[in-house]
């Protein structure tokens, strides 16, 4: 079957099949430790061809950035904060324990958390678990130290594993205790090559990181640095922050045989007032909104759909926007960005912000040279379609 590609307008995205976001990559080309220092890693530039011929592709590093951007223009980040969110416990039930780790995704309450348990097969609601129980076995559990340990009841079980924890603590109390009895919680990707340890807590969070709540990072802010930053303001590129939680579900696979039938979890997101202002400002003198992560652009997207004339303003709320092939952007121009796996919900987003042809040339070329994908890996720096999305007809 052939597919071709248009440049069109579109009101909403259109169902498409997952197996157009797929491609070969090695196992080798995901990064298990980023570069040193963060804005050594490098940048591909991606400009997409406006009259079907391969896009315009150009090797950089993240600390020429400044020069690739234009005075005026302004990074929208994402400051979220990634806690340690990653328990592993017991639990209890009457005599019987079975060992249980638990993800936490999005949180409910100040002492409520949804979560991914593995094996949630084993949990029911009402069970209690005790996290952080280092050292012990399911024989004794009852011996335990409460010192370094936590607790929750399962309050309710969904799908594929999610479940509904009840702390015993809560608010400030809570947040110190994950402190002390979770992990970072690092994408599987890199969690199966090896264990999480002290320099994670360092390197899997970002230089501006200052509102907690993520348990992922939004990682293509992990290249910027201080000195990157004083260079983009002499080079006239202002910035602004926005706070999107980023949840484990952006680590989900895509099961479905089309986009239609994948649900995207939701993620909490705030945009205040002065950013808001900035983006307007920005967008009245000419310049350019450049996203700094694809968390950064979905909170955008999600602000200017919910507004009539489809600008940013002010907003807050949870959102679960799913950007594929087809949607008509209204917030971002330019979007910094990782690299992306193959039939992730995030490689789908980059299709539809520079399209597809140009995405398969791009991540053919950074494969081909060498480049370092996912959460450490390397970064691009995309810019749209002149017509918005490329979406694929048959």
């Amino acid at each position: 079957m052939c597919f071709v590609f248009e440049n069109q307008h579109f009101r909403k995205p259109l169902r498409v099949k997952v197996d157009l976001f797929d491609f070969e990559l090695p196992e080798s080309a995901i990064a298990v430790r980023p570069a040193e220092p963060r804005d050594a890693a490098r940048l591909l530039r991606v400009v997409p061809s406006q009259d079907g011929a391969s896009p315009e592709l150009t090797d950089w590093q993240v600390h020429d950035l400044p020069g690739l951007l234009r005075p005026g223009d302004l990074l929208v980040l994402n400051d979220t904060r990634v806690i340690p969110a990653r328990l592993s416990g017991l639990r209890l039930r009457g005599d019987n324990a079975s060992r249980i780790e638990a993800t936490l995704h999005m949180r409910e309450a100040p002492d409520a958390w949804r979560a991914f348990a593995r094996p949630a097969k084993r949990l029911a609601v009402g069970d209690l678990i005790r996290f952080g129980a280092q050292g012990a076995s399911a024989d004794d559990h009852g011996a335990a130290c409460a010192l370094g340990q936590l607790e929750a009841r399962v309050e309710e079980k969904g799908e594929s594993g999610e479940v509904l924890l009840r702390f015993s603590l809560s608010g400030a109390y809570l947040d110190e205790a994950l402190e002390l009895v979770g992990v970072m919680p690092l994408p599987p990707y890199i969690a199966s090559k090896r264990p999480e340890d002290a320099r994670d807590r360092l390197d899997y969070q970002t230089v501006y990181a200052r509102e907690d709540g993520a348990v992922a990072a939004p990682t293509a802010g992990l290249h910027m640095t201080p000195r990157l930053f004083d260079d983009l303001k002499a080079a006239g590129v202002d910035h602004a922050f926005v706070t999107l939680h980023v949840g484990a579900g952006t680590f989900l696979p895509v099961k479905a045989d089309d986009t239609d039938d994948h649900r995207m979890h939701a993620e909490r997101g705030v945009i205040s007032a002065e950013t808001a202002a900035r983006i307007a400002a920005t967008r009245a003198a000419g310049g350019r909104i450049v996203a700094v992560g694809t968390t950064s652009l979905r909170l955008l997207e999600s602000a200017a759909a919910a507004d009539p004339q489809g600008a940013v303003r002010a907003w807050s709320g949870a959102t679960d926007i799913f950007i594929t092939p087809g949607f008509q952007f209204r917030a971002v121009d330019v979007l910094m960005t990782n690299f992306h796996l193959p039939r992730s919900t995030l490689f789908m987003l980059v299709s539809a912000f520079s399209g597809l042809p140009a995405m398969r040339a791009a991540y053919a070329h950074a494969i081909a040279a060498g480049y370092r994908f996912y959460s450490y890996g390397d970064a691009s720096l995309l810019f749209r379609a002149d017509a918005g999305a490329t979406a694929p007809s048959i």
